[in-house]
């Protein structure tokens, strides 16, 4: 998108800005875009902002104008998941990938043009260094990460209950906005070293409604 075009999007939320500016005070508690400041329903569309990777509450109009753009301040976050119930990952494989616990998120950053691996705190979402060639070896084996949308949709992995015996591992394509969803769930239920039961309570309610909601698809070598 050309610096003129984003110059027109700014001046057009100006004006959406100043208007709805003059509503009621007894209205302001109502969610609002945060482009616009217009009302929203509670199930309303996000965008991500590149260069922060901060998730926008955006109404449906504002959504629309960053709609499959490539080359934007903002894209729209993609509301689709999908559940990978052939996604194949060795433990080796994920040792490989150095990341210090069994859940992560991994993305492809268009601005950085490589692939993002975060995962919860306490702190919130910290990045880990990823080695390339670990990465290229489990796409090899699911060849459906070469299709990850940049930005807007991660690879989702939950190897908590494997890693303690007690169920399978997870892997996901979810929407950008869903994992650090599950970001702001860890840091603010955690409590103590090791998180405690209200935690991991609700990052097994997380899961579950995310495995609901998700399209089964086979993540292996037969995608």
């Amino acid at each position: 998108m050309s610096e003129q075009t984003d110059l027109g999007f700014e001046q057009a939320f100006g004006v959406l800005r100043q208007f709805t500016r003059s509503r009621s005070a007894a209205s302001r508690a109502v969610e609002r875009c945060e482009l616009c400041s217009a009302g929203l329903h509670h199930d309303h569309p996000h965008l991500v902002e590149l260069a922060t990777r901060q998730i926008l509450c955006a109404c449906d109009a504002c959504a629309l104008l960053f709609d499959g753009l490539e080359k934007s301040r903002y894209k729209r976050v993609s509301r689709n998941s999908k559940y990978l119930a052939n996604f194949e990952m060795t433990d080796g494989q994920w040792e490989s990938l150095m990341i210090p616990i069994n859940m992560a998120f991994l993305f492809r950053s268009s601005i950085e043009n490589r692939i993002v691996a975060l995962y919860p705190s306490p702190a919130g979402a910290v990045e880990s260094l990823l080695p390339l060639d670990a990465w290229a070896e489990i796409a090899e084996s699911n060849p459906i990460l070469h299709d990850l949308r940049p930005d807007i949709e991660a690879l989702l992995v939950n190897r908590v209950g494997h890693a303690r015996g007690t169920r399978e591992a997870e892997y996901y394509i979810a929407p950008i906005d869903e994992c650090y969803k599950l970001v702001g769930l860890i840091r603010t239920n955690w409590k103590g070293l090791s998180g405690g039961t209200e935690v991991w309570t609700e990052v097994g309610r997380f899961f579950g409604e995310l495995r609901n909601k998700s399209e089964a698809l086979g993540g292996g070598v037969n995608a």
